[in-house]
């Protein structure tokens, strides 16, 4: 009888193109969005002298990749923190310098599929959303408190709802007559205000979408996580970011570029003044996406985008060969 592989509830996404810019070396690596562990079990097979860090916020997750790493377990030491604390949960591990970063920002089907954390408007459940259940702020306490031109804000910032003004107004009626507790009770609110959309992604999705972002301040620990992450970063380390937004995958975009820019001055001035040089070469000037094969596997991996960079030395070279 053959022996059943355990299964963990996710789908990594693009291992063999993160493995591919990555380049796993002889060093330490850091997943900071360990999820269920399907990216690090592939980092760690890869190289069998890889040591790697494992964070996330979400503790379940953390049990499934404890499981699934410990084949691996003498090279692996997990950590539950959020990425927005890089620096300092390398540092609990003796970490100051390291060759690869993984970030990929985005649910884990395991979160999504649960309808007791309250990420889907598929099914209903608690209006939760929490990545990390320590927080005191669920979405239910955004929806029953935040005022009218707060949530039209959160709505249209991170959502790309044009109508967040009309929404916003109907969720005020109608929680000062009940407070929202339901992920379907919202989802009811959202198609009674806003209909159906020809756009992509209905309504309800750009909106659950949006209080999640807002819930987890998932944009402010993405600026946060990045900027340590190039710090920890040694010569010819190397940084890839999956995102499934476009807030996202703008911030990582110009990240990316401010930090391979060699002058930074206003355009006119007859010399660079600013003085800036180079930190990093981009190996993504395009972000990489999911095949085609692997979207008709996973639909999930459909919005997805990769983007990478090289640390330079000090003097501004790679110290790996150009790709």
């Amino acid at each position: 009888m053959t022996k059943q592989q355990p299964t963990y509830g996710h789908v990594p996404i693009m291992v063999e193109e993160i493995l591919a810019l990555l380049a796993p070396r002889p060093g330490r690596f850091i997943d900071a969005t360990l999820g269920a562990g399907g990216h690090a079990e592939a980092l760690l097979q890869a190289n069998s002298l890889v040591e790697l860090l494992g964070i996330d916020r979400d503790e379940q997750a953390l049990k499934l990749a404890e499981r699934r790493l410990q084949p691996y377990s003498r090279r692996v030491r997990l950590l539950h923190g959020t990425f927005a604390d890089l620096e300092q949960l390398a540092a609990e591990v003796g970490w100051r310098e390291v060759d690869g970063i993984l970030l990929d920002i985005g649910l884990s089907s395991m979160q999504i599929d649960n309808p007791a954390r309250g990420f889907s408007y598929r099914q209903d459940g608690p209006l939760d959303m929490r990545m990390d259940r320590r927080s005191p702020i669920t979405a239910s306490t955004i929806i029953n408190s935040a005022d009218e031109t707060e949530l039209a804000r959160i709505f249209y910032e991170y959502g790309e709802e044009r109508r967040s003004r009309q929404l916003a107004k109907a969720i005020v009626n109608r929680r000062a007559q009940t407070p929202y507790e339901r992920t379907g009770e919202l989802a009811e609110t959202i198609r009674a205000s806003l209909g159906q959309s020809r756009r992509s992604l209905p309504p309800e999705a750009r909106i659950f979408q949006a209080l999640r972002i807002a819930v987890n301040g998932e944009l402010e620990q993405l600026e946060s996580a990045l900027a340590q992450a190039h710090d920890l970063l040694g010569e010819g380390g190397r940084l890839a970011v999956i995102t499934f937004h476009s807030l996202e995958d703008r911030i990582v975009k110009q990240r990316f570029r401010h930090w391979a820019a060699d002058c930074i001055c206003p355009p006119g001035l007859p010399i660079c003044v600013c003085g800036k040089k180079s930190t990093v070469r981009e190996l993504t000037r395009k972000p990489t996406t999911a095949s085609e094969a692997e979207i008709a596997r996973n639909r999930r991996a459909a919005s997805a985008k990769l983007r990478a960079c090289e640390k330079l030395t000090p003097s501004g070279s790679a110290t790996r060969d150009e790709e």
